[in-house]
């Protein structure tokens, strides 16, 4: 009669799995938003947050089945904060996962931690290079591209397409402006151009004045690589010293980004960028998700909401594929580098071996439509890697992009 019975051992073992497993059920997720809240760059933090919140609330604050609560720690775009907000996150307030931080420098300021700790991390927007190329963390992946991803793309459009010949580069003075310059300048120059100044301007410079007047009057045209609100900044000032209309800007991602362009005039029109997204996609998703964003925030999402909501969608995507079960961090974390997208609004999004997006780089021109700027796309590559159209192996034994690269180079005077 009782061999049909399963050990009493063995029930009790089966029941208590099931109680552990209601209880992580019970338990909700959470997840930790590093952000910048002041500062050059506190407006991407708030379109940051944006992003994160209105995934959210489509969701009711519901993953797989689990609560999500979201602990906010505001990193003032300062390293050491940063570092000191991250160790909050995880030891004060428990939290699982962390979407963030903001900026490259900050990245790197936490991946000894993050590495040490185990902690998942989903970048939304901090680009550093090497984070997924020559010292990937095992613990991190983005949710965008590197620093230099889309640049890589603007450099052979320009020489190839524009027939730009000579160029300046004008960028923010960190990390992120460093490697978009060095992918610009390497893919520019492998295709016939050159590129004969760079000028360097602090993140919280007041005024480029003094630096547009450095500019050389025989360039083709300027490259401007900025973060924040800069970009704004930088082409107000670059039309009122009369170099609109003479020499032609083209950009990073950033600088003429969604988020700010509403903050823009005509001063505006016609930079050209290359980026991994742009409002104006005309597919179902991403027309979805900018007419939530206008109805919610009054402005159209651009790189940092975007980005925010693409970590977003890799958490969730996560999730599911471990039924929620978090607390399996391997596994979880397996699961997060295994994540492939098919309903992101910037099309399909998977990521490469090192955790990083393999994804179209759009190239987008500001135009007005219906009285409002807006990045229009003239161009797409499709399905672009970290490492372009380079052999990995050779791409990761070149040093990582810098203020210096190329180290040999010998500008004109």
């Amino acid at each position: 009669m009782t061999s049909n019975l399963l050990p009493r051992a063995l029930v009790a073992g089966l029941l208590a799995v099931g109680l552990v497993s209601a209880a992580h059920a019970a338990d909700p997720i959470r997840v930790g938003f590093l952000t910048i809240k002041s500062g050059a760059l506190a407006a991407g933090g708030k379109q940051m947050e944006d992003g994160l919140r209105l995934f959210l609330k489509e969701r009711n604050n519901m993953i797989a089945g689990r609560k999500v609560e979201l602990v906010v720690g505001d990193t003032g775009g300062q390293p050491a904060i940063t570092k000191t907000k991250t160790q909050e996150l995880v030891e004060k307030d428990k939290v699982q996962v962390i979407i963030g931080p903001l900026a490259a420098f900050e990245a790197l300021a936490i991946d000894d931690y993050v590495r040490k700790n185990e902690i998942p991390v989903i970048s939304p927007s901090a680009a550093a290079e090497d984070l997924t190329q020559r010292k990937a963390n095992p613990w991190f992946v983005r949710a965008v591209g590197t620093s230099a991803q889309p640049s890589h793309a603007m450099g052979e459009y320009a020489a190839k397409e524009m027939k730009f010949k000579r160029v300046a580069i004008i960028a923010d003075d960190f990390a992120f402006g460093h490697e978009i310059a060095a992918g610009f300048q390497r893919t520019f120059e492998e295709n016939g151009g050159k590129v004969v100044q760079k000028l360097w301007s602090p993140l919280n410079v007041a005024d480029y004045g003094t630096y547009i007047g450095q500019i050389k009057p025989d360039v083709d045209a300027v490259f401007a690589a900025f973060a924040g609100g800069n970009g704004i900044k930088f082409l107000k000032q670059y039309s009122e010293y009369g170099l609109k209309g003479k020499i032609p800007v083209i950009s990073a991602m950033t600088t003429v980004d969604e988020g700010i362009l509403k903050s823009m005039g005509d001063e505006a029109l016609g930079v050209v960028s290359t980026g991994w997204y742009a409002a104006s996609l005309g597919n179902p998703d991403n027309k979805k998700f900018v007419a939530a964003m206008n109805r919610d925030y009054q402005q159209d999402p651009g790189y940092y909401s975007m980005g925010a909501y693409g970590a977003a969608l890799m958490l969730e995507q996560a999730l599911k594929d471990v039924n929620g079960k978090i607390e399996d961090k391997p596994a979880f974390m397996a699961a997060l580098r295994k994540v492939q997208l098919v309903h992101d609004p910037r099309g399909k999004v998977s990521l490469d071996a090192l955790g990083n997006p393999v994804m179209d780089i759009y190239v987008r021109k500001v135009e007005r439509v219906g009285g409002k700027l807006t990045n229009s796309v003239i161009k797409t590559y499709p399905a672009v890697s970290q490492f372009w159209t380079y052999n990995k192996k050779d791409f990761l034994a070149n040093p990582v992009y810098s203020r210096d690269y190329p180290p040999a180079l010998n500008l004109e005077k």
